[in-house]
């Protein structure tokens, strides 16, 4: 099955849905045993998916942003670790699709690359020196011009799909000027290579290692970016964060559904759904959930039918969803853990999972405190009716 060749959302939605149903069950075991889950991606190339976003000029499907979500929703819902890892590659493509901010010829080459055999990129950017680069700290990684081509060293952590990533876009200071420049660096380069540092509680499937660069030569065209000061252009691509975490939030939905169904204490003369504190939970996680699925989409759908200068005016929207809707997630999880009472602390249940896995969502870019400020300055700015308080 080619889903690319699918020619419906429906019909593409069943083949993921079908390819998907083993992960659950995987993502359990990988938690415990702390490994990569391989399988997952190698089921996902199977039906093409790391296709999907490549624009249709390119031979892609060329998939909208609202689409793109829904589908990493159901990823995500089965397993968050693999739907936040294919996440950060379906979202780059989208981008450099719709921006075409690379050279023609790389870019050619990148969707080729994934369209034969489902290779996968993503951006490493974060260092344990400079934190998240979000904050504005200038990498300590470094390249420079050594006889035509690029010599690049450094370390980059938080670098998620490591163990399959066939591309790594780097940033690095250039030596010579001083500027950051984005290196599209291939796995296969001499030098690479992968430290298993990933000892986090939450989204332990991630594989998000360090990258290490030492005396690594490479192409003088794999600077395929200078990164420029200042504000950047919003990305709607980033909504693929919060799409995870709605997953998952879905998935503790169905598991608290489940056993309030399933468990009936001989204290009662029935199952605990009929508990009205119980259905109190489950209703207050609908509206929750309900809530957070119509934002996400609202603001996805206003990205999709947006021209490039009403995008550039999407910052506060884009950013107001992906902390919104974190936040509702991990208020769902919680919510749910409560319906399952102490059962949702044991290692058997998905629940403690679902609670150490949203809670990293917190720690995505945006960060609710840079956000925040900033959206006073916003509504400040663009106050409607701009007259004295009497």
């Amino acid at each position: 099955m080619d889903i690319t060749k699918a020619e419906t959302v429906e019909e593409r939605m069943d083949i993921l849905n079908e390819t998907v149903a083993p992960f659950t069950e995987r993502a359990a075991r990988n938690d415990v045993e702390r490994t990569f889950p391989f399988d997952n991606f190698k089921e996902l190339k199977a039906i093409n998916y790391p296709a999907l976003t490549i624009p249709k000029e390119y031979g892609g499907a060329g998939i909208s942003l609202s689409e793109m979500l829904r589908y990493q929703e159901a990823i995500s819902r089965a397993d968050g670790s693999t739907g936040l890892s294919i996440g950060w590659h379906m979202g780059i493509v989208k981008d450099l699709g719709e921006t075409k901010k690379w050279d023609e010829s790389v870019l050619e080459d990148l969707f080729d690359d994934i369209k034969a055999r489902g290779a996968l990129i993503n951006n490493c950017a974060t260092e344990k020196q400079t934190g998240s680069p979000t904050r504005g700290g200038k990498p300590s990684t470094t390249a420079r011009k050594v006889d035509g081509s690029w010599v690049i060293d450094g370390r980059k952590s938080f670098t998620s799909m490591a163990p399959v990533l066939d591309y790594f876009n780097v940033t690095a200071v250039i030596e010579e000027t001083g500027e950051v420049g984005y290196f599209l660096v291939p796995r296969s380069a001499d030098g690479v290579a992968i430290d298993e540092t990933w000892d986090s509680v939450a989204m332990t499937g991630t594989g998000s290692h360090d990258l290490v660069l030492t005396n690594v030569h490479v192409a003088e065209k794999v600077l395929v970016e200078i990164s420029t000061l200042g504000k950047k252009q919003p990305a709607g691509w980033l909504l693929h964060i919060p799409a995870c975490y709605l997953g998952i939030a879905q998935a503790a939905q169905d598991y608290a559904i489940r056993f309030a169904q399933d468990y009936s204490p001989n204290s009662l003369n029935g199952p605990i759904i009929e508990l009205p504190n119980v259905k109190q939970k489950i209703g207050e996680i609908e509206l929750e959930l309900q809530r957070a699925r119509h934002f996400l989409y609202s603001v996805a759908r206003q990205w999709d039918d947006a021209d490039k200068e009403q995008r550039s005016k999407m910052a506060a929207e884009l950013g107001a969803v992906k902390v919104a809707v974190t936040n509702s997630a991990v208020t769902i999880v919680d919510l749910a853990m409560r319906v399952a009472g102490a059962h949702s602390l044991s290692e058997q249940s998905p629940l403690q999972r679902y609670y150490r896995d949203v809670r990293a969502g917190l720690h995505n870019p945006p960060m609710e405190d840079m956000l925040v400020p900033s959206l006073a300055d916003f509504a400040v700015a663009n106050q409607a009716v701009k007259q004295p308080v009497k």
